[in-house]
């Protein structure tokens, strides 16, 4: 009888063992499975963004060499190949892949002021529009640039400061009006980056400059 009853005792603690068992393995089946489709999920959409990347990077050296053709065979301009239209100084780089529109300070501020002269801007409306249509989604630097003199009679502590207070005035003027926040940076140069000498007053007024770049890659 004890006997019988020890079989029996065996026999559910078994039974008891073997179902749990099974309870755990499938459990853990099932975290496993569910772990392996994230992991194919995540392949997958590694797979799509770069696809989609190859597909964005082909695409913009195909525009490169568009505009370096129009620019040797049709004899246009930088500025009328890149769409921004005669009467803009425009730049451009195949080599870098860059587009490079620069705007004299005169247009945008007035002498030792950082803040545009006007609510609304003309010339920053035409090359947002340009922007939009033929250049959405590439990166865009927003760099400041001021002649040799120093700093006396504003609040800048130097022409650093005031090129970079500067180059974010145009930055958010642009990204108030669509352009967004992470395709864009401002960086001021100061008089570090001159296109002309700083000996003559043509010379400085031609460094004194705001360029928007635009990567093309």
């Amino acid at each position: 009888m004890r006997a019988t009853k020890t079989i029996l005792l065996l026999t559910c603690l078994v039974s008891v063992l073997f179902v749990t068992g099974c309870t755990n393995w499938k459990k853990k089946y099932q975290s496993l499975n569910v772990e392996h489709q994230n992991l194919r999920g995540l392949l997958e959409r590694e797979r799509a963004e770069k696809g989609q990347l190859a597909s964005q990077v082909t695409q913009s050296q195909q525009t490169i060499e568009e505009l370096q053709r129009q620019i040797a065979e049709r004899n246009q301009s930088p500025a009328e190949a890149t769409g921004f239209g005669e009467g803009y100084d425009v730049a451009f780089d195949a080599s870098a892949g860059t587009i490079t529109v620069t705007l004299p300070n005169r247009i945008l501020f007035s002498p030792g002021k950082a803040g545009l002269k006007k609510a609304t801007s003309t010339e920053l409306d035409h090359i947002l529009s340009v922007l939009q249509s033929k250049y959405a989604g590439k990166q865009i630097d927003v760099v400041g640039h001021t002649d040799s003199d120093p700093i006396k009679k504003s609040k800048w502590k130097d022409n650093w400061e005031l090129s970079s207070q500067r180059a974010l005035s145009v930055a958010r003027y642009l990204m108030q009006r669509g352009i967004a926040e992470d395709k864009i940076s401002a960086v001021g140069r100061g008089a570090s980056k001159p296109i002309a000498s700083n000996a003559t007053a043509s010379g400085k007024a031609r460094n004194r400059r705001v360029e928007i770049v635009v990567h093309m890659r």
